[in-house]
């Protein structure tokens, strides 16, 4: 790698750092005719940095030249910034090096855009042709869509890359008129509409035709940046909402705010704490996955995240009648609302449970985290705590150990004496 290469890698990685939809799930492109790279069967970012974000993707921007002016952005048109931009054939060189020499599997690109959205996107997909067709190159690749690109160009791009994404960047059409007046709600959501008629177009013609070619079959994605306006977690996890009901998505993404930019515009200034970014997160794996309404997390009386407590456990100390669940008995969906116990631990108990009736015992085995999970069950009818604790003490039972339990029990012995 010569000196412009390594100059151009060292601009353009950082620059692509603020993108964290750099997960690679679901991608099963197996190695064909003995090919470069293998994407079936593993989860591409197998290593992560402290914050927990993978780093075996190339992960890298086309170019931070941009004729947009996002006054979040630190690729904005007015920052000045040193500025980059990659050939197609040096995309191409890279990722087949790097992948030579085992420090990636795969490729994520995205790209300021310089012209206008089609001349980027012709590019971006030219990256991916190459690589599939010209070098036999099986490995991950996510390509990132660019807002006004032309459906053709989106197809294409689908037919080389395994997942596709369209950043949907501010909670509201409101803020990004504001902070990205070049940008517009329709320009992001009809890319997500072409992808999401196309994924399930695939699907059918794959029933019919078993040679049918796959279009994007990681699915799609999208990103939001958290904090960077004044929306409360309420307006960000409807529009989450939204997106999964009437695109499909695979996933989105959060990404705190983190204050790169001296633009007037931003009102804000500091940066979003993280575990702000990490309730968001859990809330949205509620929603996904243990069947969660937005209403029931988030709602006009609690808009925002409880940031002591997961999302999960705020529920339920804000609906204790629902409680205690008998492990027993209870029906799957209703064991997965307790705390302390997730997918794969409701799953193992409602399978045990037909040939044996389940004791505390067995559900430490399982898996279970009692410390949470004790306050809300009951097994063949016994509790390990007392029923009528207070919302209050369990918090800080959970939080704080056992021995906000004695405090609180010294708190009220001492109270009769007053």
């Amino acid at each position: 790698m010569n000196d412009k290469i390594q100059g151009k890698l060292k601009i353009l990685a950082d620059a692509a750092k603020y993108d964290v939809s750099c997960s690679s799930s679901g991608g099963k492109r197996k190695n064909v005719n003995k090919g470069i790279g293998n994407a079936e069967g593993m989860g591409i970012c197998h290593s992560y940095t402290e914050d927990g974000r993978c780093f075996s993707l190339l992960k890298i921007l086309l170019t931070n030249y941009c004729i947009f002016d996002c006054a979040y952005c630190v690729t904005r048109r007015s920052n000045d910034i040193k500025r980059a931009a990659f050939t197609v054939e040096e995309v191409v060189d890279l990722t087949l090096n790097f992948y030579r020499r085992n420090y990636i599997e795969g490729l994520f690109l995205s790209s300021g855009i310089f012209k206008d959205a089609d001349y980027t996107m012709e590019r971006l997909v030219r990256i991916a042709k190459k690589l599939r067709l010209e070098h036999n190159f099986n490995g991950y690749i996510h390509l990132k869509t660019i807002p006004g690109a032309s459906d053709e160009l989106i197809q294409e791009a689908g037919l080389y890359a395994d997942r596709l994404s369209v950043n949907i960047e501010l909670p509201t059409e409101v803020s990004l008129q504001k902070l990205a007046p070049e940008k517009n709600y329709e320009q992001i959501l009809l890319p997500m509409g072409t992808i999401s008629q196309k994924l399930i177009q695939s699907k059918e013609e794959k029933k019919l035709f078993k040679l049918a070619p796959n279009f994007a079959p990681a699915g799609q994605s999208s990103q939001l940046i958290v904090g960077a306006t004044a929306e409360n977690d309420q307006e960000i996890l409807q529009l989450s909402d939204q997106l999964y009901q009437q695109f499909k998505l695979k996933r989105v993404y959060y990404s705190g705010y983190v204050p790169v930019s001296t633009d007037k515009r931003m009102l804000v200034t500091t940066q979003t704490p993280v575990i702000r970014e990490n309730r968001i997160y859990q809330a949205d794996w509620l929603m996904r996955f243990y069947g969660f309404g937005v209403n029931e997390i988030v709602n006009d009386t609690f808009p925002n995240l409880d940031l002591e407590i997961d999302p999960k456990l705020a529920w339920a100390l804000r609906n204790r009648a629902f409680f205690p669940v008998e492990i027993n008995t209870a029906d799957y969906e209703m064991i997965l609302r307790v705390p302390g116990i997730g997918v794969k631990s409701a799953k193992k108990i409602v399978s045990a449970r037909r040939f044996a009736s389940l004791s505390f015992d067995h559900l430490q085995k399982i898996g279970v985290v009692l410390k949470r999970a004790k306050f809300f069950i009951t097994c063949r009818g016994k509790s390990l705590e007392h029923k009528d604790y207070s919302d209050q003490l369990i918090r800080r039972i959970i939080l704080f150990g056992e021995g906000s339990r004695r405090n609180d029990l010294v708190k009220q012995q001492l109270s009769l004496f007053q």
